[in-house]
């Protein structure tokens, strides 16, 4: 979380909204530990990563979602068996919970 702090700030002193999203849960295996995380303002910048790169792209669009008012703060969880991973060349399989929220000033 540490490695956003400068971006958030930055983006507050423009007056974005941020959301951050953070990894709570892995259910079998997972390229990110719990606490890793990920930031995006209302413009769709990113810092910081909950996947490394196998649901990023689905986390935006929930963290937009949010600071968009189309869905409330929560849990949502991403997520492929091992062999489905492999087919879609993914080196992960199992299924990652994220609490995802908006940051109000």
């Amino acid at each position: 979380m540490r490695e956003l702090l400068d971006d958030i700030d930055r983006w507050r002193a423009e007056g974005k909204r941020v959301a951050v999203a953070r990894v709570v849960d892995i259910l079998g295996s997972g390229p990110r530990e719990p606490g890793a995380a990920m930031a995006v303002n209302d413009v769709g910048e990113v810092a910081g990563s909950v996947s490394g790169g196998c649901v990023e792209g689905a986390v935006v669009g929930e963290a937009l979602g949010v600071l968009h008012g189309e869905r409330g703060p929560g849990i949502v969880s991403f997520g492929y068996s091992d062999d489905e991973a492999f087919a879609v060349g993914l080196t992960c399989g199992g299924t990652i919970r994220l609490f995802i929220e908006a940051l109000d000033w």
